[in-house]
């Protein structure tokens, strides 16, 4: 195969990005942002995610207008036990920081976050590997899974491809997703469009939710 080949052609070739479409009972998940990620004057970790955050809070708006369940998830780890994590921090240290009561475990106050909503602690990067999501999803009878937050290359894309697995269709908006960094940010979005979800504009979006039944 040519190395200058384009990458679009090759993935025409192979069939790939063909799209799954809306289901009719959605939910929104909003992965990851919390202070931790949000905020990179306080951690290591953290990205400017100012437009991703704003992009995700219009979701929101339109999804509470229809009673679409929002779910958030964070990242957090018990101080107390250094297996809590796993082996990720071996390959990501830094994950260290991400204690449970710390700030750096709170949602960015700038989200819209009520008390009742659903927040899932989570240990690894998705949304579905070893919490419940996958049941609360099912016992709501959603269908279509709207994945916000970051990182697009991290807990995002896991998020999207376990969704794929246990049978949501996955909606990616393009608006509110983000990572620390641009380049695996865009390989990203194209890997997961062609593979695992729609990628689709944040309008499109909010469009579908103002339009449910």
């Amino acid at each position: 195969m040519p190395q200058h080949e384009d990458k679009h052609a090759i993935y025409q070739r192979a069939q790939l990005g063909h799209k799954l479409g809306y289901g009719k009972r959605p939910a929104v998940a909003v992965i990851d942002f919390q202070l931790g990620f949000t905020a990179p004057e306080r951690s290591p970790l953290a990205g400017n995610l100012d437009a991703e955050v704003a992009a995700t809070n219009r979701i929101i708006a339109a999804a509470r207008k229809k009673n679409v369940p929002v779910i958030f998830t964070v990242v957090g780890y018990d101080p107390h036990r250094q297996d809590d994590a796993g082996l990720w921090p071996e390959k990501a240290p830094s994950l260290r920081v991400l204690t449970l009561g710390s700030e750096l475990v709170e949602l960015d106050p700038r989200l819209d976050h009520k008390p009742e909503d659903l927040v899932i602690v989570k240990k690894y990067a998705s949304g579905f590997f070893g919490t419940y999501l996958a049941s609360t999803l099912t016992m709501k009878a959603v269908d279509t899974l709207i994945v916000t937050g970051c990182t697009t290359s991290g807990c995002v894309r896991a998020t999207v491809m376990d969704a794929l697995a246990h049978g949501f269709r996955p909606i990616v908006p393009l608006e509110a997703v983000g990572d620390r960094a641009q380049e695996p940010h865009e390989a990203n979005i194209f890997d997961i469009g062609s593979k695992y979800g729609d990628v689709v504009p944040a309008s499109e979006v909010i469009e579908y939710l103002e339009n449910l039944p």
